[in-house]
């Protein structure tokens, strides 16, 4: 029996995997119970993000010159972490995984394109405080067609998956985390990760067996 709820996949790309250009700590782990999630087609929508930067992109540690890789500054009323160049447009590392089928997913979202601003929610772009930030649409599009439920999974667990859960929630939507189906960025941020879903109002799951 399919769930109204959507199951949303954020990042499964290869920069994101071991030997990437952004590697996440064992990233490739997820990715055949991904692949097995998506066949039983237990959703009736599946949305899949795919980080998609131009050359040159604000948010690359190369751009400002004199800076390094996971510096901060501040940057659109944000912290902006300075990232290695990653998810570059039409390169392999931006590819949605090879080894998933992602046929049974009816959306294709590409955030990261305006090279002016970083996107690490599937809702809503890292531009301005709080609820002013741009909509990416996602939140519409699922209203459409019926959604109030979410289930998230993907890369990275303590970045864009958390950015997208909390949106999610801040939006009036019902959110789950499929925790053995996202993986940090590093595990030293998981127990702050998992508080502050919980303390937002996540549902955090341990399996996707309980689904």
């Amino acid at each position: 029996m399919q769930k109204l709820a959507a199951l949303i996949l954020v990042d499964v790309q290869p920069d994101f995997m071991p030997g990437g250009a952004l590697a996440c700590h064992e990233g490739d782990a997820i990715v055949p119970g991904i692949d097995r999630l998506l066949r039983r087609r237990v959703f009736e929508h599946t949305v899949a993000t795919q980080d998609w930067h131009p050359r040159g992109h604000i948010s690359f540690a190369s751009t400002h010159p004199g800076s390094k890789p996971f510096q901060s500054i501040p940057l659109h009323g944000h912290p902006q972490t300075l990232w290695p160049d990653h998810c570059v447009q039409d390169t392999p590392g931006a590819a949605l995984h090879p080894a998933i089928d992602w046929s049974p997913a009816d959306l294709i979202l590409r955030k990261g394109s305006n090279p002016d601003v970083d996107s690490y929610s599937a809702f809503r772009e890292n531009h301005g405080p709080g609820d002013t930030r741009p909509s990416t649409g996602l939140a519409g599009w699922l209203r459409e067609r019926g959604v109030n439920e979410v289930y998230v999974a993907g890369l990275a667990r303590d970045v864009c998956v958390l950015w997208t859960v909390q949106d999610a929630l801040a939006l009036g939507f019902k959110a789950h985390v499929l925790w053995d189906l996202t993986r940090p960025v590093t595990p030293d941020s998981d127990a702050t990760t998992r508080v502050t879903l919980k303390a937002e109002g996540a549902a955090v799951v341990e399996t996707i067996e309980q689904l």
